[in-house]
């Protein structure tokens, strides 16, 4: 299927969701944080992260699975007939439900927050990674909440360029893809963040 390819080590994936119905998935500047520590939790020892934005009622993420070593020692499963792709879901799943049990809790809401299916993309042609980095950094200024990606806060874009200051995100090897910090910053002011998703 298209939308909901199965998780493969060393693979990279354009993961999304959205809110359920109307509803918003961060009300205010404290969800939008929560939601990072969340990631950081279930996320970040299954996948490195290259690009993400977080809308008022849905993500983006673009992540490369780690290596299978990685995977077996962080669920302790050396049998020949572990699940790859089952660890990696229950892994998101568990990081979708942390943070909406929590945002129910707080906002005095009930039932599902997000849609019953995370869409994932697999991605494996390289000329795509730019455009869809652009994409998703480029998210929040085609739904209207800016005039340019800098202006976010919730996204990858300004930690990227803020070399100076530490960060999670796989930098460098995003540079690579661009060519350097420049042509990062120039790709983003140049190029149409359209994409068929």
């Amino acid at each position: 299927m298209k939308y909901f390819d199965k998780f493969h080590p060393d693979n990279f994936y354009h993961i999304y969701n959205h809110a359920v119905g109307k509803e918003n998935l961060f009300r205010k500047h404290d969800n939008f944080i929560f939601f990072l520590s969340r990631y950081d939790k279930y996320i970040s020892p299954i996948a490195k992260t290259f690009s993400y934005c977080l809308m008022p009622n849905h993500f983006h993420l673009l992540i490369q699975i780690r290596n299978d070593k990685v995977i077996r020692l962080l669920a302790k499963n050396d049998n020949d007939e572990f699940d790859f792709h089952k660890f990696i879901m229950q892994q998101l799943s568990n990081f979708l439900n942390s943070y909406a049990k929590a945002f129910n809790k707080q906002c005095n809401r009930r039932g599902a927050l997000f849609l019953d299916f995370t869409r994932r993309k697999e991605i494996n042609d390289e000329s795509y990674f730019c455009k869809l980095i652009n994409y998703i950094h480029h998210n929040p200024v085609h739904h209207g909440f800016c005039k340019l990606p800098s202006e976010w806060n919730y996204s990858s874009y300004n930690s990227i360029i803020n070399i100076n200051k530490s960060s999670k995100l796989e930098r460098n090897a995003v540079f690579d893809w661009f060519g350097g910090i420049e042509e990062f910053v120039e790709f983003h002011q140049n190029e149409k963040s359209i994409l068929d998703l």
